[in-house]
């Protein structure tokens, strides 16, 4: 159901086309299969970055394809409408790492990953949740302290998607005295190969949905770091990670509505192929008012992540309008899904159907990288801020 979008440029349209090809060839054939068996497929990613899109967000004096975001979410889009799983591989590569390192690290760190993070040899990661800092995120505890020039990092990182195959981890670590806590000015950004000796991977996690995308927790046991290893100020990278998460909240709106899209599509195929009492079931009123309800609320959705992006192209990163992009795209995602378990009737609640893993996968994007009462309580921030004048 991939229509003609009169909103995209022509060469916005090819990248579209050219990702849901790939997603109906390499993704689609697969997805329930990585879901079940909670595979990991390195395979793929391959394939995504021999296609570019492991550097699209990146300028091509570093192998990337200098594309710009709308083009990024639309390929993403696709992506997940193929498989969610995979989807979360290439927006975390792309948002968190890559775009940290572009934007905040020194030249020879540039030359010396961007371009393998773009051509595919590298896959990136990012760590900053842990056990007892989620939403509360600059309550880390995991710490750097200096070792000479160098550093040593101890502690733990939860929810690290990519963290067992990853190449490269951009990991968080307080880098003020536990005597004298900074909160978010005492962090610093590291750079960690996950070959370096003490960086140990914990527990995968069993998850309800996105289970081709692995998740786990990393142990930090006395990884000794160069002082290239750190990204920017020792005592910035909580900012510099806030700000990234900007980007990477908009690469989950993008997930969602390729979820909402997808569960959309096959509810309309099912409900005029679906018969009972004589005809099929898209006729009875109830359920029509239902598909027509859905494919309103993904084609809102749409227009608000595409509107968010464009603001980023024209250099106005508005917190707000990607908040609100994040927050209604993954409502969107779990409403619709929800709506097409309901299409399906009881075939919906089985695994037999596409529908039921949508529905799974969908729940994830209202909670990671930032839940929906983070994204309202920034929206309300920045509409006092707007409101407010000086007496």
């Amino acid at each position: 159901m991939l229509k003609d979008d009169v909103t995209l440029t022509d060469e916005q349209k090819q990248v579209r086309a050219l990702a849901r090809e790939f997603a109906e060839r390499e993704l689609r054939p697969h997805a329930e299969e990585w879901d079940r068996d909670q595979t990991f497929d390195r395979g793929v990613v391959q394939k995504l970055a021999e296609l570019g899109f492991l550097g699209m967000l990146l300028p091509p004096e570093y192998d990337g394809l200098g594309a710009d975001v709308l083009t990024y979410v639309v390929a993403l889009e696709q992506i997940a409408w193929g498989d969610a799983s995979v989807a979360i591989t290439m927006s975390v590569h792309n948002s968190l790492p890559a775009q940290m390192i572009l934007k905040y690290g020194a030249e020879e760190q540039k030359r010396r990953w961007l371009p393998t993070m773009a051509r595919g040899a590298v896959l990136g990661a990012f760590a900053l949740s842990e056990a007892g800092s989620g939403s509360d995120a600059a309550a880390l505890q995991a710490h750097a302290v200096r070792d000479g020039s160098g550093w040593i990092l101890r502690g733990q990182k939860m929810w690290v998607t990519n963290g067992a195959s990853a190449d490269l981890v951009v990991i968080m670590c307080r880098t003020d005295r536990p005597g004298e806590r900074r909160g978010p000015r005492g962090i610093g950004a590291f750079l960690v190969p996950t070959d370096s000796p003490g960086y140990k991977v914990g527990k995968k996690e069993d998850k309800m949905g996105m289970r081709g995308s692995e998740t786990v927790s990393v142990v930090l046991e006395d990884v000794r770091l160069g002082r290239d290893a750190l990204l920017g100020e020792p005592d910035k990278g909580f900012v510099y990670a806030m700000q990234s998460l900007q980007g990477g909240r908009l690469g989950v709106a993008a997930q969602a509505l390729g979820i909402a899209e997808a569960a959309l599509e096959h509810a309309i195929r099912y409900a005029g192929e679906r018969r009972q009492f004589g005809r099929p079931i898209k006729d009875f009123q109830g359920l029509g008012f239902k598909l027509a309800d859905m494919a309103t609320r993904v084609e809102a959705a749409r227009g608000l992540v595409y509107r968010a992006a464009r603001a980023w192209d024209c250099g106005a990163q508005d917190p707000r309008l990607t908040g609100m992009a994040k927050l209604y795209a993954s409502e969107t995602a779990m409403w619709v899904t929800t709506q097409a378990v309901q299409v399906f009737g009881g075939y919906g609640y089985m695994k037999d159907y596409p529908v039921e893993r949508l529905f799974r996968d969908a729940k994830v994007t209202e909670i990671y990288e930032g839940t929906s009462e983070i994204q309202r309580l920034v929206i309300l921030r920045t509409l006092y801020q707007e409101t407010t004048t000086e007496p």
